[in-house]
């Protein structure tokens, strides 16, 4: 099977919504934002997934949903922040698309989420610290996945331009 799927992944607030939106526009693809699936299919949102039925059962759904993507094409996938801390979706997600890891600095991610009223994770205590302490723990996981842009300084238009140059430079190594 060819890789004709992109799939965005990275920490909350890097911008893989907004700009995995643009990126299947300007691709001619169709745009998938997991948790707004999750949410969708669940009936509820996921803080309130988390709330009621938890963490393990919200990875659940998602990785459910990670196996269901990786077996279509022409898709744009916005995953969940917490997507990487399963191996098999990056494994899942390389098989039929370009795995494509958008990041910034914590402070930058702090700015973007701080207004934020829909980010489970972040509900409790001192947000900078939270995200501080998420990135510490999945930074290693968005490390391993070889391509990535760093978002905090470009427009979604930028990182949709870096991205394009990335696959073209990646469909003429393949």
């Amino acid at each position: 099977m060819t890789k004709t799927n992109i799939m965005l992944v990275g920490f909350m607030g890097t911008g893989k919504t907004t700009v995995g939106r643009m990126l299947a526009e300007r691709l001619n693809k169709t745009f998938v934002d997991m948790d707004h699936k999750i949410e969708e299919r669940a009936g509820k949102k996921i803080a309130d997934i988390f709330a009621q039925e938890g963490e393990a059962h919200f990875r659940a759904l998602e990785r459910a949903l990670v196996q269901e993507l990786a077996q279509e094409e022409n898709l744009v996938v916005a995953a969940g922040g917490g997507v990487v801390l399963n191996p098999m979706n990056l494994e899942d997600f390389s098989k039929t698309g370009h795995v494509i890891c958008l990041k910034a600095s914590h402070e930058t991610i702090l700015r973007r989420v701080l207004k934020s009223s829909h980010r489970p994770l972040l509900e409790e205590g001192d947000k900078r610290q939270k995200i501080i302490e998420l990135m510490k723990e999945r930074e290693p996981l968005y490390d391993a996945v070889p391509l990535s842009v760093n978002t905090a300084c470009l427009s979604a238009r930028e990182v949709t331009d870096d991205i394009c140059r990335l696959l073209e430079q990646q469909n003429t190594s393949d």
